[in-house]
């Protein structure tokens, strides 16, 4: 049926027709239409953020936690650019997300307008899809489209730009239905060749990425591990793909990894990638596999299989479907006892690599070791607690040591974006309201987007956030000691008392230096979930580095 309406009804619209019902956004005059259109819509909240970065973290975080994408609007080229952030971080970490910019007036374009920029071409290479909206006729078609490309196949971001004089645009439009997402399926024979590879090997291996995530596919990646008896290892942050206290799984490939879970991965014969674009990171630097291993690629993106490594099999397919497929067709030819051994040695691997194995004091002369800080959170949070992680080494201990035993309880960037961590616990606080969300930052990364703790108080969300203070940028530092030992620049940083901060934003807050204050912390936190954000300022030193040295012992090494 055709419908007379404003553009910006129509984009709306579109949206309601799509089942989107979140958007973020730092309001911009030229959106305003779109703005006003959500005014009275029941279904559709709009929520201002301090930062078009923090909303596009939100976003993110959101989609992430709910499998669905939510909507971040920004202004015209300054806007647009603050967010590109967080639509790089969606491109890598394939997740999807819709975003709607502002752009000058049609009758403006080409003379260097105010704000002005070629928004297609600024977007072009980090999202799957950016285009500007011409004719306002075409609104339906190109919007509906774009929010079928960003769950299609590789979710990914896709970026809408809308000239000023188009959005307030009268026109007659008609809307198609809302998208039935047709997931590929596998064929019968690449399959079969499959399960014989994997019948085959000595040490095979299970390689599991986001894409299990997306495909809502990790119980049925346990029932195969189970049933063939077959390791898991996850692909870098991806660690909630399986429950990391299962016999059957083996480790974390991420940055820098203990080196028995990189050998667990080289000593393999038969991987079996399941969901990840074997990224820099998974693969330590594209070096990981050899002539000697056969690959088994499986992923919904014929694009993703074979661009990072070349694999013996190619397999075009959701996840969940191939997972299916194999289960069905394995059934009598996998012998899972076969691999018992090879197994059980890498889960010992794993086990002593993951192992808190602190055996001195856990504070300090200056503050908490991050070793404490993991320790207090496996006793205190439940185990469905969602975790969010910055950028920076402070994330190494999380990753080393935390175990994560339920599926869908960690967000992390892999693009390793500073100041995601906290604007996207916000999102996934929005997207699961009743579960605990707990954000980890370093100082650094928090600075970049803290803005947002008025949003989280505004909104009264309930999100826990841990910093990590050790008044330094510690990564860079620590690469800045191995290339330029003794030569520091531009890493030192000022003393912050964040907890202070958060209390003049009216949030509540806690400074901790001790292992009994932070739990204290911690219990406070959490029988205060219904009130809003919490803070607790870490104190912690820096001299410990990184999970494997200290500045003093890298600086002897060198």
């Amino acid at each position: 049926m055709m419908q007379k309406l404003t553009a910006a009804q129509a984009i709306v619209r579109c949206l309601e027709i799509e089942g989107i019902t979140q958007a973020f956004c730092v309001p911009g005059e030229s959106y305003l239409p779109i703005m006003d259109a959500l005014y009275e819509h029941p279904t559709i909240r709009l929520t201002a953020t301090r930062h078009e970065s923090g909303a596009a973290f939100m976003a993110e975080g959101y989609a992430k936690a709910i499998g669905k994408p939510a909507v971040v609007m920004a202004t015209r080229a300054v806007g647009a650019a603050n967010l590109s952030i967080g639509v790089h971080t969606a491109q890598q970490d394939s997740t999807p997300m819709i975003v709607f910019l502002g752009q000058v007036d049609s009758r403006f374009r080409g003379r260097e307008g105010f704000q002005e920029t070629d928004l297609e071409r600024f977007f072009a290479p980090i999202a799957k899809w950016a285009v500007e909206v011409s004719s306002a006729e075409r609104i339906p078609e190109i919007v509906q489209r774009a929010v079928r490309l960003a769950v299609t196949g590789r979710p990914g971001p896709v970026v809408v730009a809308f000239p000023e004089d188009v959005l307030n645009k009268e026109v007659t439009v008609r809307f198609s239905d809302p998208l039935r997402l047709s997931k590929p399926h596998p064929d019968d024979e690449s399959i079969g060749e499959a399960v014989r590879l994997l019948a085959n090997a000595e040490r095979p291996l299970i390689l599991a990425g986001g894409g299990i995530k997306w495909a809502d596919a990790e119980d049925d990646l346990l029932r195969f591990s189970e049933n063939t008896g077959i390791p898991v290892m996850a692909s870098f942050r991806r660690h909630d793909v399986f429950p990391n206290h299962h016999p059957h799984y083996v480790g974390h490939l991420g940055l820098a990894p203990a080196k028995g879970i990189v050998e667990t991965a080289k000593s393999a014969d038969v991987v079996l990638v399941l969901g990840s674009r074997l990224s820099e990171v998974t693969t330590q630097d594209y070096a990981l596999f050899s002539a000697n291993q056969q690959i088994i690629h499986i992923d919904c993106d014929a694009s993703v299989v074979g661009k990072a490594v070349v694999p013996d099999l190619g397999i075009i397919s959701d996840c969940r479907r191939a997972l299916l497929a194999l289960q069905n067709q394995a059934q009598g030819w996998i012998d899972p006892s076969r691999f018992t051994q090879w197994r059980e040695e890498r889960r010992k691997v794993y086990v002593q690599a993951s192992t808190l194995d602190w055996g001195g004091t856990t504070e300090l002369q200056e503050g908490l070791h991050p070793k404490a800080v993991i320790q207090a959170l496996i006793e205190e949070l439940p185990k469905d607690a969602i975790i969010t992680n910055d950028a920076g080494n402070f994330a190494g201990w999380l990753h080393a040591y935390y175990p994560f035993t339920e599926k869908k309880t960690y967000v992390g960037p892999t693009s390793g974006a500073m100041g995601y961590g906290f604007p996207a616990a916000l999102g996934v606080k929005m997207a699961q309201p009743n579960r605990v969300v707990v954000s980890l930052s370093g100082d650094g990364g928090f600075m970049m987007t803290m803005q947002e703790l008025e949003t989280a108080v505004r909104e009264r969300l309930s999100v826990m956030a841990l910093v990590f203070n050790n008044a330094m940028y510690g990564t860079i530092r620590m690469h800045q000691e191995k290339m330029f030992p003794n030569r520091v620049i531009a890493t030192d940083l000022g003393s912050v008392d964040f907890a202070a901060v958060a209390r003049a934003m009216n949030a509540e807050s806690m400074r901790v230096q001790t292992v009994d204050d932070l739990r204290k912390a911690l219990r406070l936190a959490l029988t205060k979930r219904s009130d809003g954000p919490f803070l607790i300022d870490i104190k912690t030193d820096p001299e410990i580095i990184s999970v494997g040295s200290t500045l003093s012992e890298l600086k002897k090494r060198l």
